[in-house]
């Protein structure tokens, strides 16, 4: 699959707790900790569970640098 988000940062799923409508899935991303937030029917529909390698897409109209 071709898509244009190039912050592609591979994991693996964590935690999921779902929600009557959306759910959260933390993935472990190397020594980082990624927290998204979805619709439960997307956890459902994509069969996610803890343990699954996912990769993360993260596309941002702002993203700020610290030192």
């Amino acid at each position: 699959m071709d898509i244009s988000g190039r912050n592609k940062l591979p994991g693996v799923i964590k935690e999921i707790k779902l929600g009557e409508v959306a759910a959260e899935v933390v993935i472990d991303s190397g020594p980082h900790q990624i927290v998204a937030t979805i619709t439960r029917g997307s956890v459902e529909g994509m069969g996610l569970k803890v343990g699954d390698n996912v990769t993360a897409l993260v596309k941002a109209s702002s993203v700020m640098v610290m030192k």
